[in-house]
């Protein structure tokens, strides 16, 4: 019997960003206060207010890669 434990194909945790359901939802506390705390780091503009938790996200993504963070 093969061990299921070592199957990720059925793996949800990593969501394409078009198929979130709160993507369109304003940003959170937490992802704010953390692109402002890249944005420092990274001696940039802060982003826009306004953004959605799903624009906030790939934000964060851009800003780690260039900052060289790991994900």
């Amino acid at each position: 019997m093969a061990d299921k434990t070592a199957d990720n194909t059925g793996d949800n945790t990593q969501k394409d960003l078009k198929d979130w359901v709160s993507g369109d939802d304003p940003m959170t506390g937490a992802q704010e206060s953390y692109l402002k705390t890249l944005a420092e780091q990274a001696h940039k503009p802060l982003p826009k207010k306004d953004l959605t938790k799903a624009e906030a996200s790939e934000l964060i993504d851009t800003m780690r890669q260039k900052a060289g963070l790991e994900k």
